[in-house]
């Protein structure tokens, strides 16, 4: 692939994203819970107050992987840090580094703007993408369980935060 490239996402790349996002929420076993939509995704990415940043992989021309990703803080830090939402290359794609070269330039992202982390999740049962992470010297969270309000309970708490 020595027509690939990794470069910031522009706004002729949305529906390209979206695609993807659609194919890695199959490969993640969860096409249902996928429901993002192009506009949704410009909006995020190019509306007046943009809080999600992309990254694209292309090769022969086409949008083959992304990296979605946004802001955190940590506090212990006292700087900013990337979270990676998305990270996906199709199966056709992989193997020529795109993977290595999306997350190389968040670390460069990082390392520009002086933030201190660049983290993300994986599936217990993703054992290709953990080796992948493991070669580039991530190391995973062992100590730490993620929590998750949505639905009916996000609602409940939001109408009423101080009931026991």
């Amino acid at each position: 692939m020595s027509d690939a490239r990794v470069r910031r996402a522009v706004e002729s790349d949305v529906e390209a994203m979206v695609g993807l996002v659609y194919e890695l929420a199959e490969y993640e076993r969860a096409p249902e819970q996928c429901h993002l939509t192009a506009e949704q995704l410009h909006r995020a990415l190019f509306g007046p107050r943009p809080a999600l940043f992309a990254h694209v992989a292309e090769a022969g021309g086409e949008v083959v992987g992304c990296a979605l990703w946004f802001l955190n803080y940590s506090t212990w830090d006292g700087e900013h840090g990337i979270y990676l939402e998305d990270l996906y290359v199709r199966p056709t794609a992989r193997g020529g580094g795109l993977g290595r070269a999306l997350l190389g330039a968040l670390a460069q992202e990082c390392v520009q703007q002086g933030y201190t982390r660049l983290q993300w999740w994986v599936l217990d049962w993703n054992e290709p993408a953990i080796g992948f992470y493991h070669s580039l010297g991530a190391v995973p969270m062992d100590d730490w369980t993620v929590y998750r309000v949505t639905g009916d309970a996000l609602d409940q708490l939001a109408v009423n935060p101080s009931r026991p």
